[in-house]
């Protein structure tokens, strides 16, 4: 069973501390599962902890006391989230929930600030990781105001595959069409409908427990 300290040591930064940093990193940290529907996090709350995603399946999102909600993106095996709000030091801005059956890293503040004072590596990596994050955030804009849906799971389904923001991503992508439209935003029906037009198009093809992905950079463009 994947652990913490495999996420850690499997990590881009992870790879780039000595073993001492390793050991005062690990000190920091524990773990926690969360059941399939359960909250991560929440909106509003203090930020005490940087996550990373053991294992399972997350989305980040936006819950209103309406009732209507924003689905922003999905957090896979591998995954680590939450730096932005933990360096602004400012309540968090959105909800994270298990979509699936899931466990989670927790890095204590008091760890990741260490880090930061001490590791080149790891801020060099924050810095990618940011970049990143906000290309991916920019990027989801414009296929909201300017793709129709389909167009919109196919990038959605494209971007679990940033090799810095969600590194243990298989090409066989174990998501069900549930799943899949929980992060979408959209129906399972709808999300269906989806997947057998990217099918028909030659992009994706579905199996038991997922979805395999045949032409990845046609993804990207799908919709253009």
């Amino acid at each position: 069973m994947r652990t913490a300290e495999d996420l850690l040591r499997s990590s881009q930064w992870g790879q780039s501390l000595s073993e001492n940093e390793i050991e005062r990193a690990l000190a920091g940290i524990f773990e926690r599962t969360y059941a399939a529907g359960a909250f991560i996090c929440m909106k509003g709350e203090p930020v005490d902890y940087w996550m990373g995603m053991v294992s399972g399946l997350g989305k980040m999102a936006s819950h209103w006391t309406t009732g209507k909600t924003t689905s922003f993106t999905g957090i896979s095996d591998g995954a680590w989230f939450g730096e932005g709000s933990l360096l602004k030091n400012e309540p968090r801005r959105y909800d994270v929930m298990a979509i699936r059956e899931s466990r989670v890293a927790f890095m204590n503040k008091h760890t990741f600030q260490w880090l930061l004072d001490h590791s080149i590596g790891f801020n060099r990596y924050l810095i990618t990781q940011l970049n990143e994050r906000l290309g991916q955030f920019i990027g989801m804009m414009e296929n909201e105001r300017l793709l129709e849906t389909d167009a919109r799971i196919a990038r959605g389904l494209a971007a679990l595959f940033n090799p810095v923001l969600y590194p243990g991503t298989s090409r066989l992508l174990q998501i069900s069409q549930e799943e899949l439209g929980y992060l979408a935003g959209v129906s399972r029906q709808r999300a269906n409908q989806a997947i057998k037009v990217l099918e028909d198009a030659g992009l994706v093809r579905s199996e038991y427990g997922g979805i395999n992905i045949i032409d990845l950079e046609g993804l990207r463009r799908f919709g253009d």
